[in-house]
Formats: structure tokens, C-alpha cells, sequence
């Protein structure tokens, strides 16, 4: 089994004509990520991956997810902490951040999920009615 980084999952999915580097890196990402016969991709580089691609290549969140989903289907790749990626991708095209979507899944098993700056995360949050709730202290 191979761990791929962000930049792998950037080449294969984000074509960029513009940058020679890219052009010719693709074919290596292309041939890493179908010739490998056993992937591993950390959730960390899933969130690293998500913000390169908004950042980044400015897609929307769609295109995001609908890579994510491509590559969780790929039957010889694991994306480490999957139920909670999946989770997240769920509520990322429900329109929240994904970040905290991701912060959120991976907290499953909690009492609740607290945040100090981030108001509009939870309400919500509350409205989508999330368990474990998630709350700002007072």
C-alpha cells in the first residue's frame, strides 16, 4: 500500500494547461493513482484537498465532493476515517464549511462539539439539529 498527498490528488483530478508543472506531473498522478494496486489517502490530505481545490483552482463545492466521491469509489483505494468523510461531504452540499463538517463527523462519538468563532457553523448546526450538538460556551 502507497499514502498519496494532496498534490497527487491535485494533479488527477484539476487539470491546470496553464502551469507547466502540472503538465507533467499529471501523468505521473494518472498513473500513481490507477496502476497503484493499493492506495491509502489520510482525511488530512481530504482537507487539504478540499481547500486547494476552492482555493486554489476556485471550484465550487460540488466539484469537490463529486471528486471525493470518485475516489472513494476507486476500489483499491481506503480513505482513512471514511464514514466521516462521507458524513462530511453529505453536509458540505448542504452548505456548510467543509472543515468543520469534517472537524464535526470526526467527533461522533462526543457529547458535543464546541467552538468559540465560528457562530454561523453553529446555528446551523442547530438547525440541521447535528448530534453531537455543537455549541459555543458562554
Amino acid at each position: 500500500m502507497i499514502a498519496i498527498d494532496t498534490n497527487v490528488l491535485a494533479r488527477f483530478y484539476c487539470d491546470d494547461p496553464s502551469d507547466p508543472q502540472a503538465a507533467l506531473q499529471r501523468p505521473l498522478a494518472r498513473r500513481t493513482m490507477i496502476e497503484s494496486a493499493s492506495i491509502f489517502v489520510p482525511a488530512t490530505v481530504i482537507l487539504e484537498f478540499e481547500w486547494v481545490m476552492r482555493g486554489f483552482y476556485e471550484t465550487g463545492p460540488e466539484s469537490f465532493c463529486a471528486a471525493v466521491e470518485h475516489l472513494m469509489g476507486m476500489p483499491h483505494v481506503t480513505v482513512e476515517r471514511w464514514e466521516a468523510v462521507k458524513d462530511a461531504i453529505d453536509l458540505h452540499r448542504r452548505g456548510f464549511d467543509f472543515a468543520d463538517a469534517l472537524h464535526w463527523a470526526c467527533s461522533r462519538g462526543c457529547e458535543r462539539f464546541v467552538s468559540f468563532d465560528d457562530r454561523r457553523f453553529v446555528r446551523r448546526a442547530r438547525r440541521a439539529a447535528l448530534k453531537p450538538e455543537v455549541v459555543a460556551p458562554r
